[in-house]
């Protein structure tokens, strides 16, 4: 069902997220995640002088190269486009991610090496939706492999007492237990 209908607007930000994931030759996995910010409208910078409407405001990729156990083997951090002159400072601050995996707790992990001062919002919340396309990626050879589900018990949907979990994976499947 889509949203209701919206009142008369106009638009003023545009944020654009795009992530893919490929399986590389060498067997290990890539996952990009790309961000765009742009306005509707001109506006002076301090840094880049002025902004015209539709250029980027921010322009920023990652690209995480992980194997099947969503080990990090390496990862890269790219600020074409930003707002300060000192945006781009923190990308070799996400090598702290090389060598971790991407697994229950990931979002804590994140903060603990990229959270505040030490990272960036764009490229931080970027990992967040790289690691969901990483899942996407990954999980499928995974439980091809007869490993637990990645995504067994990570929402609503893939709980363990449930439908889904009871017909996708039924060797995972527990039944609730009567009160």
């Amino acid at each position: 069902m889509p949203l209701t209908p919206a009142t008369t607007r106009q638009i003023k930000h545009q944020r654009h997220i795009k992530c893919d994931g490929f399986l590389r030759e060498d067997g290990l996995w890539d996952i990009e995640a790309h961000l765009t910010d742009c306005k509707s409208y001109a506006f002076a910078n301090r840094y880049r002088g002025d902004i015209q409407a539709g250029e980027f405001l921010h322009n920023m990729s990652l690209r995480l190269t992980l194997d099947d156990n969503m080990l990090i083997h390496q990862i890269e951090a790219v600020t074409d486009d930003s707002p300060f002159a000192s945006c781009p400072e923190v990308e070799q601050r996400f090598q702290a991610l090389q060598g971790k995996r991407i697994i229950p707790g990931w979002r804590r992990q994140v903060q603990k090496h990229l959270g505040g001062v030490k990272g960036c919002t764009h490229l931080v919340d970027l990992l967040s939706v790289a690691a969901t396309i990483a899942y996407q990626t990954v999980q499928p050879k995974t439980t091809q492999n007869n490993n637990p589900p990645a995504l067994l018990n990570s929402c609503h949907a893939f709980a363990e007492n449930g439908e889904v979990v009871q017909v996708q994976w039924p060797d995972y499947y527990r039944a609730k237990k009567n009160p």
